[in-house]
């Protein structure tokens, strides 16, 4: 795809980047596809694909108790468990606000790894990695943060998002759906946004503005972007996914070219 080079203008040392059709076929890559490079918050998004795993397994529930008092699973994975940013310290009554919080997948990843007696790591290893072949992905830390990964194996997961095995059709179109609709936040990066939509781990797009995506990206589309210079976005009435990744932090270089490479990679895709 012609517009996946104007990452080649990008003020980085390293990017790599992929679009991937609904049908699971590659539209095409530019830079080093196989390159590791690390996901920050794009971690979320694999973290809470291995918790909705462990869900339709039985290990645990999305309405059991989990973080704070009042809150459960469901509220972490939506950010929504009243936990703050970096801090386990309850800020807010569960549910009533949309605070993105670190804190709080790292509370989901050790309930999921005490459900499971298999450590967090291990079990989206299992649970996602391994079955989806993406073989050069790993968690050496937080669930929150510490994943890295490259555009080849993230082709893969844009791919089972589409068009899912590992979960039932079902479950991802309620992970990728509002969850307690009309709560307002911060996004970080960009600011206040009221309503401020999530998912169970994946950020929806809606009438978000100013946002990562594109000025053309549907209502619909959801997905994640990282600080250290990251974003992978699914935009169902595209019938497409792009994953981007970087070595630089996020910043005003990232507001201003993001948008630009997603408009343009709808525009070619229609």
């Amino acid at each position: 795809m012609e517009s996946l080079r104007m990452i080649e203008n990008w003020p980085v040392d390293t990017a790599a980047a992929a679009v991937v059709r609904a049908d699971g076929t590659t539209a095409g890559t530019h830079g080093p596809a196989g390159h590791r490079f690390p996901l920050a918050s794009v971690t979320k998004p694999l973290a809470a694909y291995a918790a909705l795993v462990a869900v339709e397994e039985g290990a645990v529930e999305l309405d059991e108790p989990a973080g704070p008092a009042g809150s459960t699973v469901r509220h972490l994975l939506a950010h929504t468990s009243g936990l703050a940013f970096d801090e386990h310290r309850a800020m807010a009554e569960p549910g009533t606000r949309r605070l993105y919080s670190n804190a709080g997948f790292d509370v989901l990843g050790d309930h999921i790894a005490k459900a499971t007696d298999i450590p967090f790591a291990d079990y989206l290893r299992e649970a996602v990695l391994e079955p989806l072949g993406m073989t050069a992905t790993d968690l050496p830390g937080s669930p929150a943060k510490d994943g890295v990964s490259t555009v080849s194996d993230l082709v893969r997961f844009a791919a089972e998002l589409q068009a899912p095995q590992l979960l039932s059709p079902e479950t991802v179109a309620e992970a990728t759906s509002v969850a307690f609709p009309g709560l307002t936040g911060i996004l970080p990066g960009y600011g206040h946004q009221r309503p401020n939509d999530w998912g169970l781990g994946f950020e929806i797009r809606d009438g978000k503005s100013p946002h990562w995506t594109g000025a053309s990206s549907s209502p619909r589309t959801y997905g994640h972007f990282g600080q250290s210079g990251t974003f992978l976005w699914v935009d169902p009435a595209a019938g497409a996914a792009c994953v981007a990744l970087t070595d630089r932090a996020f910043g005003p270089w990232a507001i201003e070219v993001w948008p630009a490479l997603t408009d343009a990679v709808l525009a070619e895709l229609s």
